[in-house]
């Protein structure tokens, strides 16, 4: 069984017992809560779209790490005309344990 998810403004696969790295929770680690953005459950056979969201359903996970990624170098330039920007930026991410899947 599996759902798509939405958090940050971004869809997920959420399986029971995968990890997902989203982006910033205001969560502790250790802390479990649930999603109830959940867009479509799917079953070996049988498919339940949202319209919008599956109406009772919901995602229980777990948070396991507050971390940052990896730099991203932003450089602008423009020729013939001296103009160079180097910038850096390093995106904060929560990584969530999917425990449970629940369709109410």
């Amino acid at each position: 069984m599996y759902a798509i998810i939405r958090t940050g403004g971004k869809q997920y696969r959420a399986e029971v017992g995968s990890t997902l790295d989203v982006e910033r929770l205001p969560y502790a680690v250790g802390e479990s809560f649930v999603i109830n953005d959940v867009l479509l459950i799917g079953d070996n056979d049988k498919t339940i779209i949202g319209q919008p969201l599956v109406e009772g359903a919901a995602v229980k996970v777990t948070v396991e790490e507050q971390f940052r990624g990896d730099k991203v170098i932003v450089f602008k330039y423009r020729q013939r005309t001296s103009y160079r920007v180097k910038r850096g930026h390093r995106q904060y991410h929560t990584r969530l344990r999917v425990d449970d899947i629940t369709l109410g």
